[in-house]
């Protein structure tokens, strides 16, 4: 990006040209704000481009076609530790998800608890997505089940050829074999080769064929609310991320950013709050959003590094612990350092 440029505006009066910066996302309740001009990004033009997460994640990997964009978290922490990344986080998280619901088993596989798992064969799309780490984490954690006693496969979920975006080095005893290029996790577990799959994506062989394939986790969601209880831990999935050289250039951009997607997302919460009628198409919604508060408290969506500690800190950990980074780090090291504190009047 070039310097900011300034231009002499109709009444004679001085005008700084906004900085124009993209922007690849999906098109999430808490950047509508931001797309729609309601929250402005101080002295930034901000052309968000609404895409799939799984085609942001491609682009911006292997091209860096962004400026800014979302990212998972696991690779974002494999990018930073191999070095010479072009991108560094702002500690603001727009995809966050339990993650008991996506264990799925196959029916006839004898696993009816999560100490089941033991000594199986386990479907991953890949060893390094988040939602994974997350899984192999709190399994290991909460019921003994840690990655070497389990036999990994990774592959496609539904479509055949995906691979590992980044080569990843495995501790000692755990295995990951990809699958045949021609086949997917759905078909492997429908016909026994696989007794589980940890994944984000529903499964067709789960939507397909429910009396094959099911849930670890049936009633996932008081699992779910069971866990937050005890953890405190909304589990992070993706950050927003900044290219390098634009921050270095000029280094404004992370606080206005960080404001501004403050502002979408508190928007975004009085949204679900209103009740004159529904903006969300849930003819519930209101129940749902007091049951979420009930559950989690008014500020259960939380954007910065102070407030979400104990989220970074597990994660960072689980990341390290399975071999994707080659140390552990600390929350601080990981964001644009002018957004880690606030200032004070």
């Amino acid at each position: 990006m070039g310097n900011d440029r300034v231009q002499i505006a109709d009444e004679g009066v001085l005008a700084m040209t906004l900085l124009p910066l993209t922007m690849g996302a999906v098109n999430y309740d808490r950047f509508q704000a931001i797309r729609d001009g309601s929250v402005r990004v101080e002295g930034i033009d901000l052309e968000i481009v609404p895409l799939e997460v799984e085609e942001i994640f491609y682009r911006q990997m292997k091209y860096h076609e962004f400026d800014v964009s979302e990212m998972s978290m696991s690779s974002y922490l494999a990018g930073i530790d191999a070095g010479d990344f072009p991108y560094i986080a702002l500690p603001v998280f727009p995809s966050r998800y339990f993650r008991h619901q996506s264990v799925f088993v196959r029916t006839d596989s004898g696993i009816e608890r999560p100490e089941d798992l033991i000594g199986k064969r386990v479907g991953v799309p890949e060893y390094q997505i988040t939602a994974c780490v997350w899984l192999r984490g709190m399994m290991a954690d909460d019921h003994g089940v840690t990655p070497d006693r389990v036999t990994w496969f990774s592959g496609g979920v539904d479509s055949p050829g995906r691979v590992e975006k980044r080569p990843i080095e495995l501790p000692d005893g755990v295995t990951v074999t990809p699958i045949g290029k021609d086949e997917t996790l759905s078909q492997l577990i429908l016909d026994g080769s696989l007794d589980a799959l940890f994944t984000a994506h529903l499964p067709a062989a789960f939507l397909d064929r429910p009396h094959r394939v099911t849930r670890l986790f049936p009633d996932y969601k008081a699992v779910e609310k069971a866990y937050f209880a005890r953890t405190g831990i909304f589990p992070i999935m993706h950050v927003v991320v900044v290219r390098r050289s634009v921050l270095d250039a000029h280094p404004w951009i992370a606080r206005s950013l960080l404001k501004a997607f403050t502002a979408a997302l508190e928007k975004a919460k009085a949204d679900l709050l209103y009740r004159s009628s529904l903006k969300v198409m849930l003819p519930w919604l209101a129940d749902h959003v007091e049951e979420t508060v009930a559950a989690m408290g008014t500020d259960y969506w939380p954007y910065g590094v102070e407030e979400n500690r104990t989220v970074l800190d597990t994660f960072l950990r689980y990341h390290h612990s399975q071999g994707l980074s080659r140390r552990r780090r600390e929350p601080e090291e990981i964001f644009a350092p002018s957004t880690i504190d606030e200032f004070v009047i």
